[in-house]
């Protein structure tokens, strides 16, 4: 997924002349180099091993192993304020039509009985890079292009770099204490997982961190995990980086979800909303309560909807919102998103108006039609 991830980060990358070509889905035995951009393997004929550089045209090369890879060779650089130059990593499922042999993946996040993996790294001095254990969802049973979802946990942090978006908060998951990011790179969104130090190997449940981010209403259970990931992303230096060992296994047998009807029958819906805006020449504010008129809380939502022509959201407030054109995304803040049976949560936002005002008609909430009030 990385090699996509910064809108044009990708574009315009020429393959050297010395590169090493491994064929797609080979199967590696004895020890494999590849330095191909985009070159790939299979390993213990269950996990496909890639170079994945795609942030840089400077030559990376990375050593596979039975059980993992070591990066070898790495010539490109990247100013700690933008992208990384690769994302060299093992993964299982399914990464731009590169399925992993005999994969189970996607699958409905609502069939996961479990899901666990287990990783090793080792690491270097004198380098700026993250180890990162990457899982990707989408609301389709996606097998090429970029997810929706991309859920970061940041093993280890080295140098001036920081997760995609701002700090909402701190969780305890996989019995360590995390730092949680959220926020957008252009292509999909992005919620991180920061450990406050190294971490050399980690023995987890997946879907621990898959439950936490739909309590955040990122996702719903109607989504599907589509890869799990580990590996490197390095700005500068980096030779002798590895994975050691990877693993990683999703078990079926849980309860499918139906996705809800587009639009619910009358007297059905689970949640209403009060829209009250102020306008002014070329300015706006607005007022939005959601109510839960369902029978059963809400932990973690996600509000959409569309704004007139003319109308850009410049700041908010109690809510982390976001727009793309018209189409409007807001995400509960840390403090607000647990809504009770009857109870309300509320967020506000200043915009900039061109023309004549108007206020939006429709609502969802994580993906239900919300009546008006």
């Amino acid at each position: 997924m990385k090699r996509q991830l910064r809108a044009l980060a990708a574009a315009g990358l020429l393959l050297g002349s010395s590169l090493v070509a491994v064929a797609l889905g080979g199967n590696a035995s004895a020890d494999t180099q590849i330095c191909e951009q985009y070159g790939s393997t299979v390993i213990q004929s269950r996990y496909v091993v890639q170079n994945n550089r795609w942030g840089t045209t400077a030559q990376q090369c990375i050593n596979v192993t039975g059980s993992g890879f070591e990066i070898t060779t790495l010539n490109g650089s990247s100013p700690t304020n933008g992208a990384p130059t690769a994302y060299p990593s093992v993964f299982f499922g399914c990464h731009y039509t590169n399925c992993s042999p005999g994969t189970n993946l996607p699958i409905q996040v609502s069939q996961i009985s479990s899901a666990t993996s287990s990783i090793s790294y080792r690491y270097v001095s004198g380098a700026t890079y993250n180890a990162s254990y990457d899982i990707w969802l989408d609301p389709s049973p996606k097998r090429d292009g970029v997810n929706q979802m991309e859920i970061m946990i940041w093993l280890n942090r080295q140098g001036p770099i920081q997760p995609i978006g701002s700090v909402v908060g701190t969780t305890n998951l996989a019995g360590r204490t995390w730092e949680v990011w959220r926020g957008s790179n252009g292509s999909n969104n992005v919620i991180s997982y920061v450990a406050p130090s190294a971490i050399s190997s980690l023995n987890f449940s997946v879907l621990d961190f898959i439950n936490d981010v739909r309590n955040r209403g990122a996702i719903t259970n109607s989504w599907y995990l589509t890869s799990i990931q580990a590996g490197f992303e390095p700005w500068q230096g980096g030779v002798g980086l590895a994975v050691t060992s990877f693993s990683a296994s999703v078990n079926g047998g849980g309860n499918p979800t139906t996705p809800p009807p587009t639009t619910p029958p009358p007297g059905n819906a689970a949640c209403a909303v009060k829209y009250t805006a102020n306008s002014w020449n070329n300015g706006f504010t607005a007022d939005v309560q959601i109510t839960n008129t369902g029978s059963s809380a809400i932990n973690g939502w996600t509000l959409n909807y569309s704004l007139p022509s003319g109308q850009t959201v410049t700041n908010a407030w109690n809510a982390t919102v976001s727009q793309s054109g018209s189409a409007v995304t807001a995400r509960n803040a840390g403090h607000n998103g647990s809504i009770a049976p009857g109870g309300t949560a509320s967020f506000g936002y200043q915009g900039t108006l061109s023309g004549s005002y108007s206020s939006p008609t429709s609502f969802s909430l994580n993906g239900a039609t919300c009546s008006r009030n």
